[in-house]
């Protein structure tokens, strides 16, 4: 299995704070199943800034710490792009990254507020002949309240990665609720554990993959979570099933207007 969404580099963002923290963190991923982590730290404009050049430097030597371990697991080097009018500025000047070169990006909306140039933002990707993936869909609070913006999303060209935590709560039941419509409705198409800490997602990864391959079976899961995920570090074209346009039931609906 490949972890499309991950947070383990050392002292670059929100996630591993040590490079003990990022062996603790691999070694939880290899018992948890994935052979390939791909490293997607935040890139937030005078927040979280690292450039791709230094990130690229941890890459390789954690990779080359790996290979001396005999240990085969393989890193590839991404970002998680907070969505800025500067998106493409952003790449060609090497501050942020691609998913491993190619012609994928992973980028996140704001949680709570929903982006009024978002379309433009995209569309504007699109034109640059590259492959936008929003992270986490299901956890929006507006995609919550207006999850049809997911169906029209995809229509456009838009490519869709679930966390493994929301389909066991970890983000809340409105979340959980969501991804599992999403699923249930071909509107994933990556998996990933946007891991931060150790001891908090790995160890519970089983768990959430039984509950998924109880939602769309065992090919579909591993479509999600290998067949995917090596298209886009080969820099392939996926071909996507249709998605189900949907509607909530009324106690969906309650659940998610609850304050």
């Amino acid at each position: 299995m490949i972890d499309f969404h991950t947070h383990i580099l050392p002292n670059v963002d929100d996630g591993s704070k040590s490079i003990d923290e990022t062996f603790e963190l691999l070694n939880e991923a290899k018992k948890a199943g994935f052979d390939t982590i791909i490293s997607t730290s935040h890139y937030i404009e005078d927040y979280y800034n690292v450039n791709v050049s230094e990130r690229e430097v941890w890459i390789n030597a954690i990779s080359e710490i790996l290979k001396k371990e005999n240990n085969d697991l393989k890193l590839y080097l991404g970002n998680e792009v907070y969505l800025t009018e500067n998106i493409m500025e952003l790449l060609e000047t090497g501050k942020a990254t691609t998913i491993n070169k190619s012609r994928y990006i992973l980028f996140e909306f704001p949680m709570n507020t929903k982006p009024m140039n978002m379309y433009d933002i995209i569309y504007d990707m699109l034109q640059n002949k590259l492959i936008p993936i929003l992270a986490h869909p299901e956890r929006y609070s507006f995609v919550q309240k207006e999850p049809d913006i997911i169906y029209d999303l995809i229509q456009k060209g838009v490519l869709m990665q679930a966390n493994y935590g929301s389909i066991i709560g970890r983000y809340g039941e409105k979340a959980q609720l969501m991804v599992r419509k999403f699923l249930e409705n071909n509107m994933i198409h990556f998996l990933g554990s946007d891991v931060h800490k150790k001891n908090t997602i790995y160890p519970r990864i089983t768990q959430a993959l039984n509950e998924i391959k109880d939602i769309i079976g065992k090919e579909k899961l591993n479509e999600l979570t290998t067949i995917n995920p090596n298209m886009v570090l080969e820099d392939r074209k996926i071909d996507i099933d249709e998605p189900i346009e949907f509607k909530m039931s009324l106690k969906e609906k309650m659940i998610i207007n609850l304050k």
